[in-house]
């Protein structure tokens, strides 16, 4: 049975780390809509498009793109993902409550996963870690210049080329210090309002302490999911 998995936690909590080893190990496709936004406002194709640019200046700030043109993007993900009978893992969408319940004129993401995947297929897990560790691995997190894989902090500095395909690492633009407390706060303010929702309508959510290595909150997650 296909399952539908959202990742949330702070920046630099393990969300694509934990994705990828889902993915890898048990077919997950992963949507990392962060991912995705960086890649669609950053193509040279669309530096004359307004709507594109507008989007652009709030990621480069550090704040949370509009919430309506992410969920019209989010929701065509879901829908194709789940037309193919494949299990899909969210890192860290939906980020807002309007993302995630929508309003009169628009369908949230959470009504979409229940019609897709059914609600109790839908998992959703928070991986808690204090400031200091969000603001350390985001301090040394690097990413492949070519296949974006990410460089495992402990790691950084010590490794040349990423271990996946040979590419040399780059920071992300959204990492930079300048912004970085920008986007805590978002997460703060914006998007942890939504768990108590969830709880409202009936959502577990799976509190797990995102400090231990990967492979350890990973064993967590699969233990939750079997």
């Amino acid at each position: 049975m296909a399952k539908a998995v959202i990742l949330y936690g702070p920046p630099g909590s393990g969300k694509g780390t934990l994705a990828n080893l889902l993915s890898r190990n048990f077919g997950f496709i992963v949507f990392d809509t962060g991912q995705y936004l960086r890649e669609l406002l950053y193509n040279p194709k669309f530096r004359k498009n307004k709507a594109i640019q507008k989007e652009k200046l709030l990621n480069r700030s550090g704040k949370l793109n509009t919430p309506s043109f992410v969920l019209k993007i989010v929701l065509k993900a879901a829908e194709k993902i789940a037309a193919a009978d494949s299990s899909v893992i969210f890192t860290g969408s939906p980020r807002t409550i309007f993302e995630a319940f929508g309003d009169k004129s628009h369908k949230g993401l959470m009504k979409a996963l229940g019609e897709l995947y059914g609600r109790n297929n839908v998992f959703i897990f928070e991986l808690k870690v204090s400031p200091k560790t969000s603001i350390k691995r985001n301090s040394h997190r690097e990413i492949c210049g070519i296949c974006g894989q990410p460089s495992l902090f402990l790691y950084t500095g010590r490794t040349k080329c990423c271990a996946v395909c040979a590419g040399p690492f780059k920071k992300r633009k959204d990492d930079k210090p300048e912004i970085f407390e920008t986007r805590l706060a978002e997460y703060r303010n914006r998007t942890r309002p939504i768990f108590e929702n969830l709880k409202k309508t009936g959502y577990k959510i799976f509190s797990l302490n995102g400090e231990p290595a990967p492979y350890r909150v990973y064993r967590e997650i699969i233990a939750k999911l079997k």
